[in-house]
C-alpha cells in the first residue's frame, strides 16, 4: 500500500470531475462510496486500485498494486488539478450561471485512453443498457480481481481481449463491427496510450485516424482520458437538443446547430458541455433514449 497527500490549487469537485471515468454506475472497475472513490486499472508498471479521499483542500491518495506509484503520480491530471480554464469568462446567462455554481466540476485526464475507447466502442448504436450490460460481461470474463482490500474489477488485459475470438464477444451482444474495433484497439493498446504523452488536441486528431473510431467517440475519450476542454461528441443521440435548449431555448435535434450554439466558446466546447451536464439541464424527451452512432465508422 503507497499513500500521498495531493494538494489541490483549486476547489474540485472530484466525484463530479469523474464522472466519465466511471462508466455508468455498476462500472465494476469502479465504486464511489462513503470511504472513497475507488477505481481499478492498469498502469504501464501493472495493475493498481486507486482509492481518492477529497478532502476541501486536498486529496488523500491510496494505491495497492504494481501500479501504485505510477497512478498517485497521475493523480493530480485525474482528478483536474492540471484543468486550464484561461481566458474563460462566458457572458452567456445561463453558462455563466453554471461556471458560478459547478466551477468545481474540472475537465480530468486519466492518460488511460485505450481502457476508456474500449469501453466508449461498446456504447456505439446501442442503447445504454446494452452497453452497460455488454461492460459488465466482459470485465466478468476477461478481467482480473484487482488488487487491494476491495471488491473491484481490473479490465481486461489488452494482450487477452486482442486475441479473443469474434463469436465470444457476439454472444455477449456485440456485433461484428464493434468487435472488430474493439479487439483492434485492443490491439494497439500500447500505442494508443503513448497519446496521452502528447497534446490533447494532436492525441485527439490522432484517435480518428483508427478504423472504427469517429468523432464521437475519439470527442468521448478526450473528454475523460486527455482533459480536452473543447471536445465535441457529434452524433449523440441527446446531446444537440439538450446543448441547444440550454444555449438557446429552443431544443433542435442536429449537431450543425449545436455546433453553431456552442462556436462562441472555440476552445472550451466541450468544458460547456459538462456544465450543462452538471447543472442537470436536459431537452424535453421525444423518444426512447439510445447511445449514440459513431458516424465517420459508418
Amino acid at each position: 500500500m503507497h499513500e500521498r497527500t495531493v494538494p489541490l490549487p483549486f476547489p474540485i469537485d472530484v466525484r463530479r470531475t469523474l464522472y466519465g471515468v466511471r462508466r455508468g454506475r455498476h462500472d465494476a472497475t469502479c465504486r464511489f462510496g462513503a470511504d472513497g472513490l475507488w477505481r481499478a486499472s492498469r498502469t504501464p508498471a501493472g495493475p493498481v486500485t486507486l482509492r481518492l479521499q477529497p478532502e476541501t483542500d486536498r486529496v488523500i491518495a491510496t494505491a495497492w498494486g504494481d501500479g501504485a506509484e505510477a497512478a498517485l503520480d497521475a493523480v493530480p491530471s485525474l482528478v483536474g488539478c492540471h484543468d486550464d480554464d484561461d481566458g474563460f469568462d462566458p457572458d452567456h446567462p445561463v453558462i455563466a450561471r453554471l461556471w458560478r455554481d459547478f466551477r468545481q466540476v474540472r475537465v480530468p485526464r486519466s492518460g488511460s485512453i485505450s481502457e476508456t475507447l474500449i469501453n466508449v466502442v461498446l456504447e456505439q448504436r446501442v442503447t445504454t443498457f446494452e452497453a452497460r450490460r455488454s461492460q459488465s460481461q466482459l470485465n466478468a470474463k476477461w478481467g482480473e480481481d484487482a488488487p487491494g482490500p476491495i471488491d473491484l474489477r481490473l479490465p481486461p488485459d489488452p494482450e487477452v481481449l486482442a486475441g479473443v475470438a469474434y463469436y465470444d464477444l457476439h454472444v455477449l451482444g456485440v456485433e461484428k463491427k464493434r468487435a472488430d474495433t474493439v479487439r483492434r484497439v485492443a490491439a494497439n493498446a500500447r500505442r494508443l496510450d503513448a497519446l496521452a504523452l502528447l497534446p490533447a488536441p494532436e492525441a485527439h486528431q490522432r484517435l480518428l485516424a483508427m478504423p472504427g473510431v469517429g468523432a464521437w467517440s475519439a470527442a468521448e475519450v478526450a473528454m475523460v482520458a486527455l482533459g480536452d476542454a473543447d471536445a465535441v461528441p457529434v452524433g449523440d443521440a441527446n446531446l444537440p437538443s439538450t446543448v441547444t435548449y440550454a444555449l438557446t431555448g429552443t431544443a433542435v435535434d442536429d449537431d450543425d446547430a449545436m455546433l453553431e450554439a456552442l462556436e462562441p466558446f472555440a476552445g472550451q466546447r466541450g468544458r460547456v458541455i459538462r456544465l450543462i451536464g452538471a447543472g442537470g439541464i436536459q431537452a424535453p424527451r421525444k423518444a426512447p433514449r439510445y447511445a449514440p452512432r459513431d458516424i465517420r465508422s459508418q
